[in-house]
């Protein structure tokens, strides 16, 4: 798994660049100033928990029993999907003057759930060694 984590660690972060590249040069072309800080939202969060990802295979790699830390990593990349996913839908969908998913901006707060989850897994871990 700490393999996994590193790899997933920095095709992130690769994307938060291409997806911040975006928001500040195309994204502010075609939404409101306050989506765009949203998708920015999105963006540093995910760039956050990259480098969590990587720190956390680190970790992992140097740990005999890493289950915490490889609970914190899914709950970094659940995170990821369902937070700063759900602010790029929101703001795509916003680009293209389409009504969101009826009820959709209640998965923002659960991916944020899911990051301060794998941050208590990932303290847990890190008290364990």
């Amino acid at each position: 798994m700490a393999k996994i984590y590193m790899i997933l660690g920095t095709v992130l972060g690769g994307l938060a660049v291409i997806l911040g590249a975006f928001g500040a040069h195309g994204l502010k072309q075609l939404v409101p100033p306050e989506t765009v800080s949203s998708y920015q939202t999105g963006v540093q969060y995910q760039m956050y928990h990259a480098f969590a990802l990587l720190l956390i295979g680190i970790l992992a790699e140097r740990t005999a029993n890493a289950s915490f830390l490889n609970y914190a990593g899914m709950s970094f990349v659940t995170g990821v999907v369902l937070f700063s996913g759900s602010l790029y839908l929101m703001a795509s969908l916003k680009a293209v003057n389409k009504v969101g998913i009826s009820g959709m901006g209640i998965i923002t707060p659960i991916g944020g759930l899911f990051f301060i989850l794998g941050w208590c897994l990932f303290l847990i871990a890190l008290a364990k060694r």
